[in-house]
């Protein structure tokens, strides 16, 4: 089964509030015939569009792709959260990488925020970027570790935008009876992925990148040029960006090994009341959990919470996604028990096992990133730029990313999907209990 045709009909945005709200672009032609260009972006999504726009900004020829449309996948449908640090707390890092590596990568996790706020400046981005994250515990053991997590980044990062919430404060600012206190960071945020989405397009083609949509990649041969064939189009680039992240398929195995889809959930409500969305989320923060698989949540600007929760591993989405996040969301908010959702949708991301992107030279001049691992709004958005600087010969924050340990799934490919779910099973039991 295709990723890309399992959920969605070819050409056709989902039936999101996203897609309903969002102001879209006229569509973009098929690549077709013989096609040159120094560089082939392979997926319009973040990555790709980022990789496409910071290349053409340099004097690149740029050629992007997509077998679907611009910001279709994981890059229009997400929560839209932009999340201070890497996926994994800086804690995780020193034992994984050590000290300095780890501070480089705090390093490259804050240019990530800034960038998407920089860029959503635009005015061809329709979005604004909304600051502060609520990170919430959903057990009381948590609160230490949140208390001292956020001392640590203030002392010895000289991070002063976050700071500890007690349960008192925790539940003045989102009101629900699930949480026993946490963190609020100001200097995370939030927004519209699929305006962002179409903002980074518009600033792309202004640049001069040639954008074709409904040009599914059949194949990428390597060589001095490389050759990316789709059904209707041959293109010979001296460069090749691999930005498919969950809708990889069966492009490249040595990727797929170590990136793997999984499935993903969000809701919006029927709008409320300004007095109303203040009363659940104060000071129009995000907020996000501690539980492993975890719940995040929302308000759009014209106030319907977008709540997102549970994940799946088959290709098919649920049939019932409405019913699947209304249960999770009800939980947090027992006040909103029958409340209207006026829409449910699902999206496919890319996760590595560590949760860590996923860089990798192929080749001298084809190069993969992606896993973003639900992290991907900043991450992915800086990826793009951090490729541009890798072919224009500026690999030093390339290696930086590329030197984090990345484990193969184990069973490959075939059995990476059933020892997930089992996996998931057990957080989701750890949860709970």
């Amino acid at each position: 089964m295709d990723l890309l045709t399992a959920n969605d009909r070819p050409g056709a945005y989902p039936n999101s509030y996203y897609a309903a709200s969002a102001q879209h672009l006229d569509p973009f032609p098929q690549a077709a015939g013989g096609l040159t260009s120094d560089v082939c972006v392979i997926g319009a999504g973040f990555m790709g569009l980022s990789t496409a726009l910071h290349l053409a900004r340099r004097g690149y020829d740029v050629i992007l792709l997509d077998a679907q449309r611009v910001g279709f996948g994981a890059s229009g449908r997400n929560g839209g959260q932009v999340g201070q640090g890497q996926r994994l707390d800086q804690e995780e890092l020193e034992q994984m990488v050590g000290p300095e590596h780890a501070r480089a990568l705090w390093k490259i996790a804050t240019q990530s925020v800034e960038l998407v706020r920089d860029l959503s400046k635009s005015d061809k981005v329709n979005a604004e970027f909304h600051d502060g994250i609520i990170h919430t515990d959903h057990k009381p053991g948590f609160v230490a570790h949140s208390r001292d997590y956020a001392r640590k980044l203030n002392e010895e990062y000289g991070y002063d935008k976050i700071r500890f919430l007690d349960r008192e404060e925790c539940r003045h600012l989102v009101n629900s009876p699930a949480y026993h206190g946490g963190t609020i960071d100001m200097g995370a945020g939030h927004i519209h992925p699929l305006e962002f989405a179409f903002g980074l397009a518009r600033m792309a083609q202004e640049a001069g990148v040639r954008i074709f949509e409904r040009s599914k990649v059949t194949g990428v041969e390597e060589g001095d040029p490389a050759t990316v064939r789709t059904a209707g189009a041959e293109i010979s680039a001296g460069h090749v960006v691999l930005g498919c992240n969950g809708y990889l398929g069966r492009m490249n195995t040595k990727v797929a090994a170590r990136v793997m889809p999984i499935n993903n959930y969000i809701v919006a409500t029927e709008p409320m009341a300004p007095e109303e969305q203040e009363e659940l989320i104060r000071n129009n923060h995000a907020v996000a959990d501690s539980k492993f698989v975890i719940n995040y949540f929302r308000f759009s600007d014209d106030h319907r919470l977008l709540f997102g929760g549970t994940e799946s591993y088959r290709y098919k989405f649920p049939s019932d996604i409405a019913g699947a996040v209304r249960s999770p969301m009800e939980e947090i908010y027992p006040q909103l028990k029958g409340i209207r959702i006026d829409y449910a949708w699902g999206g496919t991301l890319g996760i590595t096992l560590n949760r860590m992107p996923h860089y990798e030279r192929l080749s001298g001049n084809i190069l993969s990133l992606s896993g973003f691992s639900g992290h991907g709004v900043g991450m992915a958005t800086l990826s793009g730029q951090i490729a541009a600087e890798a072919i224009a010969g500026q690999a030093e924050r390339f290696d930086v990313m590329a030197r984090v340990p990345s484990p193969r799934f184990p069973g490959g490919t075939a059995l990476r999907s059933p020892l997930m779910v089992l996996g998931m099973l057990w957080f989701s039991l750890r949860d709970k209990l």
